[in-house]
């Protein structure tokens, strides 16, 4: 696909954005400060104490792997899966809002350095001499220090801002982005009992690939490797795919109410469903009611966890908006992943945090006994008079199972003109007003278009009436939730799928992509789209600060990304094709 990239990289941008930081350096996710990078604090809400955690945890994680890959070459036996869970773990913690607890990166570090010295122990002088051949540090340095000892290391591994480098060492920090958005799938499919040794090892392969100096890579090589890491993303989302409809069953059309009813209650917000699915299990005759907040409002399609009666619904939307719902919220609150905010003083104490998720004053969950979040439910007030209230429902379950059953239905429906376009508006949400844009895009789009949407970014309309494509007798929903920002496995296949139906390949479909990005799933899923050949993305609300000017040129011509504009005649350019 990129045979021909270096013919572009001559032509350089002479846009240079000039970079002034002091306590941390941070440019991984969208509200980046200025649209450069965060420097005092994260905007998340990390202090520049964690940044330097998270830093060298990564540091650390590039390190073990170039470990393993020379152990695995010199064939040092055990080779242990531990490593692969701990990148798993190690990664997930440095995604955006999931970990701010300095003492949980502790910990992190401390595994890290027990796995490092298991390798050099079982490899020996053999081992250590190749290591030492090929630049890789083995001496001693003990991650049982002080905090204060390893933010202060921390901090020597900021990125390198050097103009001249920036283009390779922002391309590889993309790379990175993508990896620790598909290490977060894998840990859910793990979680499930879904692993697969080949997703491990292109894992730890590409930590070690990025451990290597700058001078090692080309920016064509680069490009190369990032979208690789696309296809392998791609593996990724349909593992987990695997794990959730092989655990739970296939997603079912399913109305979600978001009216309350009286009673105790927990509400579970992330992406785990299998944290959902043992509080269901374990709140099963207890008088505690389950809701969903955020992106586990798919559970509700799912068979194996609607069939439970006590799973009342969803309550609120969008992670950006909780520290406003949880507050109101009468009952606790379960966090299985991201996006956690710090959370206000009025409500933390009945915040619990799960896997990699942490915060230093709220309670962490380390097995699966769930009795503590329950025995609080009940002591909580729960709903009271609720009858009174009528909010909107909200139609789920539009997976890649369900949709393509109704696939004949929709094809006819192309085939004889009622529905004229496809549009995939979707991804993460957050609390910008540019993210209005696609509200107004679903607004605006025709009403003989269908809109497919997943992950938060839905919350924008999915409460809106949108009404309904009449067809012989049936009645299409105009907006089709194929569920979390892992589903977009689903969305691909789908479009595949209508491609497939009319001999076409999906750049020839009348079908348009709008998607709204906020961190490192989404940077994943963004490469997997690219991988795939997809083009003319519209993509915002702005444009990633880690995409160097030139990167970004070539990017461009080869896809066509383009920044979200103006609506009324971004609509018009999409319904063009």
């Amino acid at each position: 696909m990129l045979s021909h990239l270096n013919t572009f990289f001559p032509r350089q941008s002479n846009f240079r954005i000039q970079y002034n930081f002091s306590k941390m350096f941070c440019f991984q996710c969208e509200q980046t400060m200025d649209g450069k990078g965060c420097t005092v604090k994260g905007k998340c809400g990390k202090s520049a104490e964690v940044s330097a955690l998270q830093d060298l945890l990564v540091a650390q994680l590039k390190h073990l792997n170039s470990i393993v890959h020379h152990a695995k070459e010199n064939d040092v036996k055990p080779v242990t899966t531990y490593s692969d869970h701990f990148n798993l773990e190690g990664l997930f913690a440095t995604l955006t809002n999931v970990n701010f607890d300095e003492k949980r990166f502790q910990k992190y570090l401390e595994k890290g350095e027990k796995l490092i010295e298991f390798y050099l122990k079982n490899g020996g002088e053999k081992l250590k001499s190749v290591l030492h051949e090929n630049g890789i540090q083995t001496a001693d340095f003990s991650y049982s220090k002080p905090l204060k000892d390893l933010i202060k290391t921390g901090k020597e591994y900021q990125l390198d801002l050097t103009e001249e480098k920036r283009p390779v060492i922002f391309t590889k920090e993309l790379i990175m982005y993508g990896l620790k958005g598909g290490a977060a799938y894998l840990d859910h499919a793990r979680l499930l009992g879904y692993e697969d040794t080949s997703l491990y090892h292109y894992l730890s392969e590409s930590l070690q690939k990025l451990s290597l100096p700058v001078s090692e890579f080309s920016l064509e090589s680069l490009l190369e490797f990032a979208l690789q890491t696309g296809n392998w993303n791609l593996s990724c989302m349909e593992l987990l795919n695997r794990a959730n409809t092989e655990s739970y069953g296939h997603p079912e059309i399913t109305t979600v109410s978001t009216t309350p009813v009286d009673g105790k209650c927990i509400l579970v917000s992330g992406h785990d469903l299998r944290d959902l699915k043992l509080l269901l299990e374990q709140t099963e005759g207890k008088g505690v009611n389950v809701y969903t907040h955020g992106e586990m409002l798919p559970g509700n399609a799912y068979p194996e966890l609607k069939k439970y009666s006590h799973l009342k619904g969803n309550y609120g939307g969008a992670w950006q908006d909780q520290v406003k719902e949880f507050a109101k919220f009468p009952g606790p609150i379960l966090m299985t992943t991201n996006c956690l905010i710090p959370p206000a003083k009025n409500y933390s104490k009945r915040v619990f945090t799960r896997s990699s998720v942490g915060f230093s004053n709220l309670k962490h969950i380390e097995n699966d006994d769930f009795s503590e979040i329950i025995k609080m439910a009940k002591k909580q007030k729960g709903f009271k008079n609720t009858k009174k209230l009528a909010l909107k429902d909200i139609i789920v379950g539009f997976g890649m199972n369900q949709t393509l059953a109704l696939a004949d239905l929709i094809i006819d429906a192309v085939k004889e003109g009622a529905i004229k376009h496809f549009f995939l508006i979707g991804g993460c949400d957050g609390a910008e007003k540019e993210r209005n844009y696609f509200e107004k895009l679903a607004e605006k789009t025709p009403k003989d278009t269908v809109i497919l949407t997943l992950a938060c970014g839905k919350y924008r309309f999915n409460k809106k009436d949108l009404g309904v494509i009449e067809f012989k007798g049936n009645k299409i929903p105009r907006v089709l939730d194929v569920g979390q920002c892992n589903d977009a496995y689903s969305a691909i296949q789908i479009a595949l799928a209508l491609a497939n139906a009319f001999d076409t390949d999906v750049n020839s479909l009348p079908l348009s992509f709008a998607v709204s990005w906020f961190e490192q799933k989404a940077v994943s899923i963004l490469l997997t789209l690219l991988h795939l050949g997809i083009k003319n993305i519209f993509l915002g609300p702005a444009l990633p600060a880690f995409l160097e000017p030139s990167v970004l040129d070539v990017l461009v011509k080869l896809f066509g990304i383009r920044p979200i504009g103006d609506v009324d005649e971004d609509l018009k350019l999409m319904l063009k094709k």
